[in-house]
């Protein structure tokens, strides 16, 4: 069965949501949801892999066709993701059942005013 639509799922710390969204609609997202959320964390993972666990933490889900997958997983990836002070994950979750959605409008191309073509001089 082909899902028609993905939800994009970041997990960052408190105050990085605004560099989810601004790379997500950069990237065509038209909208997300954000959660307010708590993590937790084990004390070796601090202790072996030097990654401080922040508890407070923001969800942002996003809604989108399954084609921008991967455009906006990369795109929140690179602005929120592990390397940066946002230490965010994203992952992605097929929806199989969705109302209330609207099919993306294509995007249109600025138009180019036609140039007439100059006459030769014969």
């Amino acid at each position: 069965m082909d899902n028609k639509y993905v939800a994009i799922v970041c997990i960052v710390n408190l105050g990085f949501t605004d560099l989810v969204m601004s790379a997500a609609k950069a990237a065509g997202a038209r909208g997300g949801t954000i959660l307010n959320a708590r993590g937790t964390g084990n004390k070796d993972i601090e202790k072996y892999f030097g990654v401080t666990v922040t508890p407070e933490k923001e969800i942002v889900v996003i809604i989108a066709e399954t084609e921008m997958r991967d455009k906006l997983l990369l795109a929140v990836n690179k602005s929120a993701g592990m390397d940066t002070k946002g230490q965010g994950i994203a992952f992605a979750i097929p929806v199989s059942d969705c109302v209330g959605m609207t099919p993306s409008a294509p995007i249109e191309q600025p138009k180019t005013e036609e140039i007439p073509e100059e006459k030769s001089a014969e």
